[in-house]
């Protein structure tokens, strides 16, 4: 029989956790939810003036395994990185890596010109250019002072 710690609030975390990740999708995932069996590649996302840029972690895949999906106001992208054929010998595999499916989809703030997007795969890592439409780039607002 196993001794087994009792934790009453590990399903409060984990409630809080998803919650967390539902209302703000570009937190980090904390690490202990890949134990869970979901593979979510990390992004940095970097806003300026002309363009939305993002950047996600998708290293031992090929650029044909992704599929990126743009439109103008979010970003779908999914991908499934399969795992290598081992034969089984003498001793113990242990494998930190992450397979399986992912998709993330990622609402943008402003609106971009889903025409103009580029990509870019190199070491592992997805770069994305995202061009905002004209009309955000020139958007004023003006602020009644009271």
């Amino acid at each position: 029989m196993a001794l087994v710690r009792w934790r009453p609030f590990h399903e409060i975390e984990g409630l809080q956790r998803e919650m967390n990740q539902l209302f703000n999708p570009l937190s980090p995932i904390p690490y202990n939810q890949f134990a869970l069996g979901g593979f979510v590649p990390a992004v940095e996302f970097h806003k300026t003036d002309e363009a939305v840029h993002l950047k996600l972690e998708v290293p031992g895949m090929k650029p044909e395994e992704i599929d990126i999906q743009v439109t103008t106001d979010s970003i779908s992208i999914s991908g499934e990185r399969k795992s290598e054929s081992r034969t089984k010998e003498n001793g113990v595999t242990r494998s930190e890596f992450h397979y399986g499916k992912f998709q993330r989809v990622i609402p943008l703030t402003s609106r971009i010109q889903n025409t103009h997007v580029e990509a870019e795969y190199k070491d592992g890592v997805l770069t994305l250019n995202l061009p905002k439409a004209e009309e955000e780039k020139k958007k004023v607002v003006k602020v009644k002072v009271s």
